[in-house]
Order: structure tokens, then C-alpha cells, then sequence
């Protein structure tokens, strides 16, 4: 039985359904574990149009209490929230790691430069203008800080820089290795995320060669839907566990009260 821990509510605004629907999604999954990770708050406020607002903490809360309610004994609900990594944003992090008895926080990067939230459809146009080679080291310099800051249960989407399919040309391995090498360092969890499957780069996040690297050098590793509506809830998991295992990962990771476990796949 596998968990699900990316997912989100309509509180972050471009999301839908009600809590038990999306149990009810994780139970027909036969999850063992389903993990509530909304986008997080961030100051200044209003930051973007796609996150709940910190005024809005209290109805996420009660959000996680009745999905809770509604799964009873049928299947554990863990609580957490997809952080942005963003410049000097420890202390923010911080206080939102105080805010709840959370059991995991992901870390995403989805902003660069100038306030682009480079994923974001609306900006699809700015991709063509763009040097990808000069975008793509940034986003991975980043990552890698953002792997070393010791904030994060597990980080988001690795490669979520490809998503409308723009790659630089050549080996991707100069972009891979010295992150990988710093994950591995810092003891920090990775995703296998589904969603991009259904994204302009159709494939998962991160690449089947990340992947590779990423098993070569012990990197946990957890599978995630990133499901935005209940019917997204453990989406493609068939396929993102065939990959797992194809690169060589033999567990996957739990998480529940910021401790991780590890469970052999055969037994998930």
C-alpha cells in the first residue's frame, strides 16, 4: 500500500473538491497514507494568485480535521504544506514550521529572478524569450541551496523547470550531478511526481536519468500525485512506482511527525 503526500485544496485557489472526496479517492487507491500539502502562505501578502493566505490557516486546519473524521481507521491523513523556497526565507519557513504539529513540509521552487513563477501558464509566452541554458543553471543552483538549508522533509518536483518541455541541448548530467551530490549530503528526500505526465514535458518529475542518479546515490524517495482535484489522487501511481523501481530504489519514505521511515517497496 503506497502513500500520497503532494496534494492540495481549494484554498490555494486553483484546486477543487471537498476532504472527503479526496479520502474517499485515497481509499478506492487503497493508500495506506494520504498527506494533505497545501501551498503555503507567504509574506508579503497578497504574494500570487495560486496560495492560501495566512488568515486562511485556521479553515486548513479544519480542512485536515475533517479529512481526518471522514477517514477514521480506513487510512492515516498526515498534515503538511508545499513551501516556496524563495531568497531569505528561513525565518518565514520557520514560522510556519511553528504553526501546526506538521509531519512533513515540502520544499518547491517555483519563482526565479524577478518574481517569475516560471510554471505558471500565464507566463508561457516569456519561455520563447528566454536563454534556457542560463534559466535551467539558475534553477538548479537554487535547488541545491535549497537541498542544503536542512528546512524541508522532502523537495518538490525536481526538475519542474522543464514542465512546457524547454531544455537546454547536450548532457543534462551538468545540471544533475552536483545537486544530486548535495540531496545525497544533506540526508533530504526527493519525489517521484506523477504530474508532470500530464504537463507539455509529458514525463514525471524528475527524469528517468535523475532518477537513476538519484537511487546510485541513496536518496530517499517518495511518490507523490500532486492532485489538485479528488480524481488526481494517486494518479499514474502505477506507472511512477515501475520507474521507481527501474532505477534502482528499493523503499520508499513515510513521514509522520518530521520523521521519516523507510519501507521496502515489495511491503508499500
Amino acid at each position: 500500500m503506497l502513500a500520497d503526500y503532494h496534494t492540495h485544496t481549494p484554498l490555494c485557489l486553483h484546486a477543487e473538491g471537498k476532504p472527503e472526496e479526496y479520502i474517499d479517492q485515497a481509499i478506492a487507491e487503497n493508500l495506506a497514507e494520504y498527506g494533505i500539502s497545501d501551498h503555503a502562505p507567504q509574506a508579503p501578502e497578497p504574494f500570487d494568485e495560486w496560495r492560501m493566505l495566512e488568515e486562511n490557516l485556521p479553515q486548513y486546519f479544519d480542512w485536515i480535521a475533517r479529512a481526518r473524521k471522514h477517514a477514521g481507521e480506513k487510512l492515516s491523513v498526515r498534515a503538511g504544506l508545499e513551501c516556496d523556497w524563495l531568497p531569505n526565507c528561513g525565518d518565514w519557513i520557520g514560522h510556519l514550521a511553528s504553526q501546526y504539529d506538521w509531519d512533513y513540509l515540502i520544499g518547491s521552487i517555483h519563482y526565479l529572478g524577478d518574481k517569475w513563477d516560471f510554471d505558471n501558464p500565464k507566463w508561457l509566452g516569456r519561455w520563447a524569450e528566454t536563454d534556457v541554458e542560463q534559466i535551467w543553471s539558475l534553477y538548479w543552483k537554487e535547488y541545491t541551496t535549497m537541498a542544503k538549508s536542512g528546512l524541508f522533509d522532502f523537495l518538490g518536483h525536481p526538475d519542474l523547470i522543464k514542465k512546457f518541455a524547454y531544455r537546454p541541448s547536450g548532457d543534462l548530467r551538468r545540471f544533475y550531478d552536483p545537486v544530486i551530490e548535495t540531496i545525497a549530503g544533506n540526508d533530504v528526500a526527493i519525489e517521484l511526481n506523477t504530474a508532470g505526465f500530464h504537463k507539455p514535458c509529458a514525463e514525471q518529475y524528475p527524469s528517468a536519468e535523475f532518477l537513476t542518479l538519484a537511487a546510485g546515490a541513496n536518496i530517499p524517495i517518495t511518490l507523490s500525485s500532486d492532485a489538485h482535484h479528488p480524481s488526481e489522487v494517486a494518479r499514474d501511481f502505477e506507472r511512477g512506482l515501475q520507474l521507481i523501481k527501474d532505477a534502482g530504489f528499493t523503499h520508499l519514505s513515510r513521514f509522520q511527525k518530521r520523521q521519516r521511515t523507510q519501507v521496502r517497496i515489495t511491503e508499500s
